[in-house]
C-alpha cells in the first residue's frame, strides 16, 4: 500500500482560509489536474463527488441532498449538475453560515446557470503551480514591491536557463511533477486529448464537431504564446496546408470552449482609468493554462527550445520560443502572487506596438508594479527603455518597475529599476 503524499500548502491556501471564515460559498475554478480537490479536501468535512457516476445518479434524483452534511460541504466537480449551483446560491441567501459551502469545477456549463451568484458565491481561481511553490521559497516578495517604498531587493539562486526550460516542459500540475520524459509527453499528450474528447463536452456542455480542427487552433494558440496576435492571424496558421480555413464563428467556438475549461488563461490588456496614455492597444495577451501544454502541442523538448529553434505553426513574435515560454511561465507565477495580494496582472502595448510592457501589476487603486520578462542573464539600457517610458508618463503611480531575468542575483540599477531572477520572485 502506498503512503499517503503530505498536503503542501500553496499561495491561494491563505487566501481560502480568510475567505472561509467569512463567506458562506467558494467555488474552486481552473483547468483539471490543478489540485482544486486536493486542496478543497484539506478543509471539507462532507464530500460528494459528482464524478461519480453513482454519486451523480443519486443527486440527480435528489438534488438537495448535496447541501446536507458537517459544513464545509464540498461538491466536487459541480458543472455534472449545473442546478447545484442555484441551490447554493439559495442557501446563501437564506442565510447559511460562513465556510457552509465548497464548490470545485473544472468547466463552465453551456448554458451557465441562472443566476451568477455574485455576492453569495465567491469564485478564487486556481492555477498550475507558481515556481515558488516548486522550488521552495523567494527572497523577493510581490507584496513589497506593491507597498511602492523601492526597497533593496537581494538574493543568489543557482536556478539557471536549462532548469528554466527544464519547468517550462515539466508543468504545474501536481500530478506531472514525478514524471520526465516520455512518460511526462505521454500523460501530457493524454490531457490535451482529453480536453477535446471529454472535459468540453462533460464539464462545459460544447459539442465539437471537428476535433481534428480544434486541435490544430490549439497548436496555432500555443504558437502565440505571449503574443497579441490576431484570431484570424491564428486561424491562419492553423489552416496552413489545409484546402479550407475554419469560418469565424468556428474559431469563436473554439475560444470559447476552452476559455470554458480554463485551458485559455488570457492576459487582459491595461486600459487605466485618467488615461493619460494615448492609442493604447485593446488585444489580450495570449497565454494557455500552462507553457507545458504549449510545449506539448508544438512537439518541442529541451534541446529544440536550448537551440533557439521553433516549431509548428508560424506566428510572428519578438524573440524565440523559449522566451516566449518562458514569458508564459513568468505570467503563470506572477499571476498566483498578485491574487494573494488582491492585484491583477494585465499588459500595456500602443496601438501600434511602439512601446509595450509585458505586465502591469495592478493594485485596487489603480497604481501599478511595470514588469518585463527577459531570458537573459544581464540586463542593458535597452532592456529598461519601455519601463522607463511608463515611469516618465504615469509619475508615482507606477509604484515600482522589475524586470523578470534568468540571472543569479536580485538587485537594483542604479536608477532603481528591480532586477529579479524568476526563481526568487514570491508572493
Amino acid at each position: 500500500m502506498s503512503a499517503v503524499v503530505p498536503y503542501r500548502r500553496r499561495v491561494v491556501d491563505d487566501e481560502l482560509d480568510q475567505l472561509l471564515g467569512s463567506l458562506p460559498a467558494i467555488a474552486l475554478e481552473g483547468p483539471k489536474g490543478v489540485g482544486k480537490t486536493r486542496t478543497a479536501l484539506e478543509r471539507a468535512r462532507t464530500v460528494h463527488r459528482l464524478d461519480d457516476p453513482a454519486e451523480l445518479a443519486v443527486a440527480q434524483a435528489d438534488p438537495r441532498r448535496l447541501l446536507e452534511g458537517a459544513p464545509p460541504v464540498l461538491i466536487d466537480e459541480w458543472p455534472r449538475l449545473p442546478e447545484v449551483w442555484d441551490l447554493v446560491r439559495r442557501a446563501a441567501d437564506d442565510g447559511a453560515t460562513p465556510g457552509s459551502f465548497l464548490l470545485t469545477g473544472s468547466g463552465i456549463p453551456d448554458p451557465p446557470p441562472t443566476h451568477s451568484g455574485a455576492g453569495r458565491i465567491v469564485s478564487v481561481r486556481m492555477r498550475p503551480l507558481a515556481l515558488s511553490e516548486r522550488l521552495g521559497g523567494s527572497s523577493v516578495s510581490l507584496i513589497e514591491l506593491l507597498a511602492g517604498t523601492r526597497a533593496p531587493v537581494t538574493g543568489t539562486t543557482h536556478v539557471g536557463l536549462s532548469d528554466y526550460t527544464e519547468e517550462v516542459l515539466a508543468s504545474g500540475l501536481p500530478g506531472l511533477r514525478s514524471l520526465s520524459g516520455r512518460a511526462r509527453r505521454l500523460q501530457l499528450e493524454g490531457y490535451l486529448q482529453r480536453i477535446v474528447d471529454r472535459d468540453i463536452p462533460d464539464d462545459a456542455g460544447v459539442s465539437i464537431r471537428n476535433p481534428a480542427a480544434l486541435r490544430r487552433w490549439m497548436t496555432a494558440y500555443a504558437a502565440a504564446s505571449s503574443t497579441t496576435a490576431s484570431f484570424e492571424t491564428i486561424r491562419d496558421a492553423a489552416s496552413a496546408g489545409h484546402d479550407s480555413k475554419p469560418s469565424r464563428n468556428a474559431t469563436q467556438a473554439y475560444r470559447d470552449a476552452l476559455a470554458r475549461v480554463w485551458v485559455l488563461d488570457e492576459v487582459p490588456a491595461w486600459i487605466p482609468s485618467n488615461n493619460r496614455l494615448s492609442e493604447l492597444g485593446q488585444a489580450p495577451k495570449h497565454q494557455l493554462a500552462d507553457p507545458a501544454l504549449a510545449a506539448q502541442l508544438l512537439g518541442v523538448q529541451a534541446s529544440t527550445l536550448l537551440s533557439g529553434a521553433s516549431s509548428g505553426p508560424t506566428v510572428a513574435r519578438d524573440g524565440t520560443l523559449l522566451g516566449a515560454l518562458f514569458e508564459s511561465l513568468a505570467t503563470q507565477s506572477l499571476r498566483i502572487y498578485a491574487a494573494h495580494n488582491e492585484a491583477n496582472v494585465k499588459h500595456l502595448r500602443t496601438a501600434r506596438g511602439r512601446q509595450e510592457v509585458d505586465l502591469i501589476v495592478e493594485r485596487a487603486d489603480g497604481d501599478v508594479v511595470a514588469v518585463e520578462v527577459k531570458l537573459t542573464r544581464t540586463v542593458s539600457d535597452g532592456d529598461v527603455r519601455h519601463l522607463r517610458w511608463l515611469k516618465d508618463k504615469l509619475g508615482d503611480r507606477v509604484l515600482d518597475q522589475i524586470i523578470i531575468t534568468t540571472g543569479p542575483q536580485a538587485y537594483r540599477r542604479e536608477e532603481g529599476i528591480a532586477v529579479i531572477p524568476l526563481a526568487l520572485l514570491g508572493p
